[in-house]
């Protein structure tokens, strides 16, 4: 289990419990799924959806590849950018996506 103290207010405590394919519409990509918990009593799976759009676009513009790892990084890093911007835990029960804009500033603070 982890901590994470998020600019909203609150502590919130997660494990990462994996990832798996997704297609919705005309989105494919990667679901990160996240056991969260904001009170240590009541917890749910949030999942980060990282659409290979998304990570495509910044591998041509960059000209080189994310590795597993890399996109882990990306998928955690928006999970706690939704935990600082969203205002109260029932909305972390939604999904979060991960657009291309978001993977460019994300690897960016990275140093990636």
């Amino acid at each position: 289990m982890k901590t994470y103290s998020a600019q909203s207010g609150y502590v919130y405590q997660y494990f990462y419990e994996g990832y798996r394919a997704y297609t919705s519409g005309k989105e494919s990509g990667q679901e990160y799924v996240f056991r969260i918990s904001p009170d240590r009593k009541s917890w749910h799976d949030t999942g980060v959806f990282l659409a290979e759009e998304a990570v495509r676009a910044w591998e041509a513009a960059h000209e080189r590849t994310l590795n597993s790892t890399e996109r882990y990084a990306v998928a955690k890093v928006a999970l706690f950018q939704a935990f600082d911007e969203r205002s109260a835990p029932a909305q972390m029960k939604e999904g979060v996506r991960v657009r291309p804009a978001d993977v460019e500033g994300i690897i960016e603070n990275l140093g990636l």
